[in-house]
């Protein structure tokens, strides 16, 4: 929850183009002073947080290798792990579903939920069921449902989506809170944290009593066991997957880990990294339905695994590694682009530097998504941040590459990339071109910078200034200097000859 107010408009990723309206919403984004001093707050604590943690950790770049290697491995080997982590849900009870695309998983889920007669779902975070827009279709259904994740229902009230992976309302002061909760209430609420908190728990504790179906993500999947891990700082996870009498898990395929001690090694490396927790305040360990004997538990485990894009990743050398993301957000914190834009402009459900690499993936769509691989200053700061060790600055670069191969850029950009290569393939071309741009930039110069231009130019100048190029290039002095050392070269090697006789007498 972020200290400052900010504006925060309804946003549908569905309805806004991803690519072709990223300018526009950085404008607006940019023109927010309120968005970028609350989301730089909120990251400047979380970032500081995980810096404190791992410090106090001990070897953080073996843990790291040791995370990285984990993932790896998981990754390379997911058949393997996928068939005996279905093989392990269904012989505790459980139900299993693959499931190719977004609409294959919404209709698995509204056979469960008409089955079970549903009418109210309780959900616990899932990133993946927001990637579905599963709130969407259940709305459509007549089923109602219920984010229990205290910043999920915010933005529920809201009609807003995540603007972060695990502060869904980043962007969100207590007043704007309270504002969305006294609307909902019918009742006057003081911005005072204990008051909305107390709201909220009264208001959810019944919608876990009440649900027909609890829904919940998965963190991840352990396949010696078919167990399903998740974590919380609010218990609501626990809840969930508790007390109605049908639990339905929606979960990527790569959330897996082989075992619990790979398991005790991504949960570490997830918590600091999140938040700078030593450990996330809950962690539930689901393996099957409740069994006979059991205090609680329901009845029916449902757990529905989502491909939409992911296993088109696989022997990938280049975009592989991305599918080894533990969703941490520790590079959302430290991108310089996340911190000053937040989370909607991305306008994808998967927001900064692993947002603008994971949605083109996994829409296979380098037209319009692709166009994310540009909200990046390729600094490498996510590289250091991730604690699995995923390149994202290269594969940002390789998306770009991809997009320029597809000829997927701007006509004018394709133009302007061909002269430049034309110029610099030829000397003669590129003496004069650089000899012309001196002369043509001199209507922008204004005391020896260029401050305002026109596009494409206007793009740069509008935050930086441009030194004015000078009159004479570096090959051509590079030239004069050459001929100036060459005159000089007799009388110097005549006294170098001087001082060498001297030196034998």
């Amino acid at each position: 929850m972020a200290e400052g107010a900010v504006a925060g408009a309804a946003h549908d990723p569905a309805a806004a183009a991803i690519g072709s309206g990223l300018k526009k919403r950085t404008k607006e984004a940019l023109a927010n002073d309120f968005l970028r001093k609350a989301v730089a707050f909120t990251t400047d604590k979380l970032r500081s947080g995980k810096l404190n943690a791992t410090d106090e950790f001990g070897d953080w770049e073996a843990w790291r290798e040791r995370g990285r290697a984990i993932r790896q491995h998981t990754v390379s080997h997911l058949d393997y792990y996928l068939g005996q982590f279905a093989d392990n849900v269904a012989a505790n009870g459980g139900s299993v579903y693959f499931c190719e695309g977004a609409d294959d998983a919404v209709r698995v889920f509204m056979e469960i939920a008409r089955r079970k007669q549903a009418k109210l779902v309780a959900k616990g975070k899932s990133m993946v069921s927001e990637e579905i827009h599963l709130n969407h279709h259940l709305e459509e259904d007549g089923i109602e449902a219920i984010e229990t994740d205290l910043g999920e229902y915010i933005l529920q009230l809201a009609k807003e989506t995540p603007s972060h992976l695990i502060i869904p309302a980043i962007h969100k002061n207590k007043r704007q809170i309270a504002d969305l909760f006294e609307e909902d209430a019918g009742r006057p609420f003081e911005p005072d944290t204990k008051t909305l908190a107390a709201y909220a728990k009264q208001k959810l504790r019944n919608y876990f009593l009440e649900a027909d179906i609890g829904l919940t993500g998965c963190n991840f999947g352990v396949a010696e066991s078919g167990s399903i891990t998740l974590v919380s700082n609010e218990g609501n996870g626990r809840m969930v997957s508790t007390l109605p009498k049908t639990h339905v898990v929606v979960m990527g395929m790569e959330r897996l880990v082989p075992t619990f001690e790979d398991l005790e090694v991504v949960l570490n490396l997830l918590a600091r990294s999140a938040t700078g927790q030593k450990l996330t305040t809950y962690t539930s360990i689901v393996t099957g339905p409740r069994r006979e004997g059991d205090l609680d538990g329901p009845e029916e485990l449902h757990v529905i695994i989502l491909d939409n894009g992911r296993s088109a990743q696989l022997g990938d050398p280049i975009f592989q590694d991305v599918l080894n993301c533990i969703r941490c957000a520790a590079c959302l914190n430290v991108c310089p682009v996340y911190r000053q834009v937040g989370g909607h402009t991305y306008g994808s459900v998967y927001s900064g530097p692993i947002g603008a690499v994971l949605t083109p993936l996994l829409q296979q769509d380098m037209k319009e998504a692709g166009t994310l691989a540009y909200a990046s200053s390729l600094c490498g700061a996510c590289y250091e941040a991730c604690p699995v060790k995923i390149p994202l600055h290269d594969m940002l670069v390789q998306l770009r590459h991809r997009k320029v191969k597809m000829k997927l850029t701007a006509l004018p950009e394709r133009v302007a990339f061909k002269m430049y290569q034309t110029m610099f393939g030829n000397v003669t071309l590129y003496k004069l071109a650089t000899k012309s741009a001196y002369y043509l930039q001199k209507p922008l110069v204004r005391n020896g910078f260029i401050k305002a231009g026109p596009p494409p130019l206007s793009g740069w100048t509008q935050s930086r200034f441009m030194p004015m190029l000078p009159k004479q290039s570096f090959r051509d002095k590079w030239a004069k200097l050459q001929a100036e050392l060459a005159a000089k070269k007799p009388a110097a090697s005549g006294g170098a000859d001087e001082a060498k006789g001297g030196g034998a007498k």
